[in-house]
């Protein structure tokens, strides 16, 4: 889809909910990716995703094209929602149902979502370094972690992880320098002490 599409298709969706579908399957698959490589399980991934797309849908009126593009700005709400996940620990989720019958869009199968996350699952299981990376990733502070996971999983630009995070680009390098170094150290300490 491009720009012109894109802005065509939120104008449509912010007077119509059942248009906001359209933005729901271009955009779904790379959230839920994202969340999934932030959670420690499918289910709390596939919740949170839920409600970053409920947010999105209620508060895409406040949506503005000056600030940050249309992508950046899921990713923010989905990196807002992880950082409140973990603060709390008991966050109530709407379900997706409720999207589908209280304003009328559909994805384009809802077993593909199951399917998404099975697949995702079984995907992780098979690669045991990944798994291994990822469980120390997973015990990096906040901060470093969605830096790495912006960058290395989602493939975003620097300049993208400043507008999703609210950072400045020498911020944003710096973490990441960081955080791979902390990821790094946690590794060899690993294997150090498997020797």
């Amino acid at each position: 889809m491009n720009i012109e599409e894109e802005k065509l298709l939120i104008e449509d969706a912010r007077n119509s909910p059942a248009a906001f579908g359209k933005l729901f399957e271009e955009y779904y698959p790379r959230i839920s990716n994202y969340v999934l490589h932030r959670m420690t399980s499918a289910d709390m991934a596939q919740d949170i995703t839920s409600e970053v797309f409920f947010k999105a849908m209620t508060r895409l009126h406040t949506f503005s094209w000056r600030d940050i593009s249309f992508s950046s700005w899921l990713y923010k709400i989905a990196n807002n929602e992880i950082k409140m996940y973990y603060r709390k620990k008991a966050v109530k989720f709407l379900s997706l149902e409720f999207l589908f019958e209280d304003h009328f869009f559909e994805p384009p199968d809802s077993t593909d979502i199951e399917q998404d996350y099975i697949a995702a699952e079984e995907e992780l299981s098979r690669n045991q370094q990944f798994i291994e990376v990822r469980k120390h990733l997973l015990r990096l502070p906040v901060i470093y972690r969605e830096a790495l996971t912006l960058r290395y999983f989602e493939g975003k630009a620097l300049a993208d992880i400043g507008e999703i995070t609210g950072k400045n680009l020498n911020t944003v390098k710096s973490l990441i320098l960081r955080g791979k170094e902390k990821l790094r150290s946690k590794m060899e300490k690993q294997y150090a002490s498997r020797e």
